[in-house]
């Protein structure tokens, strides 16, 4: 889910360390290329058309692709760096990437690096790739969407034209592709900048209710194990995540969530106390033991993040009204937890800029594991009915996979939803999930072997799978 240089006290860092000539390549490489209704389209691609970006710079690409292609890196004028490769068989397609997270703190280089070695089997496809690690930190959407539309330009203007330029977005980065195919939908001489839309792993019910259950999870969490914070420190409402000056690093809450949960060992290992609390989350929050941890660090460094940079100190988030069912004692349970009222204009603030309107006017092809554990699958039903508000129903196709993965799905999965995605902008063909299924299974010979899409797949709504609330 934007990016400022972040205080010293702010804790969390996703450090990616790619090979150590790569990562010196590509710090000389960028030094030398060193609430309210959206604004319209034309006047966001104009906005960020005004600077003159340098042209990138050569850089080597990552060792699993350097034989296959060729790679540029700089940084833009907004700051954000960003990587480009193009295969020596180009096919003339641009994938232009999105990515997930988002990660706290001042963005490196190295973001682009791990994006791109995640993601090169659209290389190996034949498609050209870029990806920005946006020019801040942080959670803010409409920002990494000019980014993003920033690093269009500059492969426009310095690298080649494409034919055909897909927006992918990736988990957190869907939200910034769906937004960004909102934001920018003509360029300065009325074509359109993005001939369609790849939604991957998508957190797709916008801030104001993808993380609803994170609310809940912190309020469970402190009724059970009321360690975050002890009774012994100062006490802050939960919903804010953490206070701004509070000096908790990531490793501090994993001892505290171990100290509570033994999440760092096997359930067999935990104490009964431990399991009957590990159990508890689980049934009552509805996610996946394995996922407590990565989801309490969103609920506690992420939140804050939102509250002190975004919403202007005020919490979006809230639970009132919630109805907490599969403890043991849920009378207990609903009577015991804290309870938060999400602020109106913080809301108001976090849903101009993270809640997709579903006007996207170009194809829109996603896809989701079943069993994500990280962006539940229920969440594309709810980016269903917004495309279906927005009056852009007939321009989405979502497909489902039996996959329990997040981050990446498998090989074959992606070139078949290119393909498919291609020919819907080429002729018209408007894909079907049973087509896209029996596509991959041809795509495994190639690929390797991944398929698993699930054809009549269909979500339940959110709520069935997130408490409803009172909201402002």
């Amino acid at each position: 889910m934007p990016e400022f240089p972040l205080p010293a006290a702010r804790p969390l860092r996703v450090a990616i360390t790619p090979p150590g000539a790569l990562l010196a390549a590509l710090a000389v490489a960028t030094l030398a290329g060193c609430a309210s209704a959206p604004p319209a389209p034309v006047a966001r691609s104009a906005a960020v058309a005004q600077a003159t970006e340098a042209a990138p710079v050569a850089t080597p690409c990552p060792k699993d692709i350097a034989a296959i292609a060729r790679c540029l890196s700089g940084q833009d004028t907004a700051g954000a760096y960003y990587l480009i490769a193009v295969p020596t068989q180009w096919n003339q397609h641009l994938v232009l990437h999105a990515h997930g997270g988002p990660t706290l703190g001042t963005p490196k280089a190295e973001r682009s690096v791990e994006d791109l070695e995640r993601w090169q089997i659209m290389v190996r496809a034949g498609y050209a790739w870029a990806g920005s690690t946006f020019r801040q930190g942080g959670v803010e959407v409409r920002a990494a969407a000019e980014d993003t539309e920033r690093l269009r330009q500059i492969f426009v203007q310095h690298v080649a034209q494409p034919r055909r330029t897909i927006l992918h977005g990736q988990s957190w980065g869907a939200s910034v592709a769906a937004r960004g195919a909102e934001m920018f939908q003509r360029t300065a001489d009325g074509k359109r900048p993005y001939d369609a839309v790849l939604l991957t792993s998508g957190v797709l019910a916008g801030g104001t209710r993808s993380y609803d259950f994170r609310t809940d999870l912190r309020v469970v969490y402190q009724y059970l194990c009321n360690n975050h914070p002890r009774p012994t420190e100062a006490q802050y409402p939960l919903h804010i995540g953490l206070p701004a000056d509070a000096a908790m690093t990531q490793a501090d809450l994993a001892a505290r969530l171990n100290e509570c949960l033994g999440l760092n060992k096997p359930a067999t290992e935990r104490t009964s106390e431990q399991q009957r609390k590990v159990q508890t989350i689980v049934n009552v929050i509805r996610i996946p033991a394995s996922s407590i941890q990565g989801h309490m660090n969103w609920a506690t460094f992420h939140f804050r993040d939102v509250v002190q940079h975004r919403t202007g100190g005020a919490s979006p988030f809230g639970n009132m009204g919630v109805v907490y069912k599969g403890s043991a004692d849920d009378a207990a349970l609903n009577a015991g937890v804290l309870r938060y009222r999400a602020d109106p204009q913080a809301v108001a603030r976090f849903a101009a800029d993270t809640d997709p309107t579903g006007r996207i006017p170009v194809p829109v092809l996603t896809v989701k594991g079943v069993d994500d554990p990280t962006a539940f699958v229920e969440l594309d039903a709810q980016f269903k009915a917004t495309m279906e508000r927005g009056g852009s129903a007939a321009r989405l196709v979502q497909t489902f996979t039996q996959h329990n993965t997040h981050s990446y799905l498998s090989d074959p999965t992606y070139p078949t939803l290119m393909d498919a995605l291609l020919r819907w902008v080429d002729d018209g063909t408007r894909p079907t999930p049973e087509g896209i299924a029996s596509a991959c299974a041809a795509q495994e010979a190639r690929y390797g072997k991944g398929c698993a899409f699930l054809p009549a797949y269909v979500p339940a709504p959110l709520a069935s799978r997130v408490y409803d609330r009172q909201r402002p």
